[in-house]
């Protein structure tokens, strides 16, 4: 029998019901699940992304999550540099990547080294891109409040 090494990656920053959906979604297909968590250095490089929780802390909260078997820290921008490191058999992904070119290439690239993609649904009411947003419009108004007081 083979055993199903599951990935799941995100920056997990805000973390909110979606990434535990994936999470659990990623654990109900597969024996081992590893959750990677993209380092504040990679989110900035490739998403120009700033993270509000530390990588530490992020990991920390994801290894915390009983779904999760083990945490990996990404600190490379390509996932096949990763699956090198971690050597998993399945990639888990919510399905807005599904039929993109990003979306697309991974399948491809994956395929040469026998790793399945999987998609989950994506949880489009919460995300934390929502959630970045709302921060900023708080924290405006906020620093609006104290100017317009002083």
């Amino acid at each position: 029998m083979t055993v199903r090494i599951g990935y799941a990656a995100g920056a997990f920053d805000l973390f909110h019901v979606g990434h535990l959906n994936i999470l659990r979604h990623a654990r109900d297909n597969c024996d081992l699940l590893i959750a990677g968590v993209v380092s504040d250095e990679m989110l900035h490089q490739v998403k120009g992304v700033d993270p509000f929780i530390p990588t530490s802390e992020r990991a920390d909260i994801v290894r915390g999550i009983r779904f999760v078997d083990h945490v990996h820290i990404e600190t490379v921008p390509n996932k096949l540099d990763v699956w090198r490191q971690v050597g998993f058999t399945h990639f888990f992904k919510g399905d807005d990547w599904r039929g993109t070119e990003k979306g697309d290439r991974l399948e491809r690239e994956f395929a040469k080294v026998g790793v399945e993609v999987v998609y989950f649904p994506y949880t489009v009411h919460t995300s934390s891109t929502q959630l970045r947003r709302a921060l900023e419009v708080a924290s405006s108004d906020r620093e609006l409040v104290r100017s317009e007081s002083a």
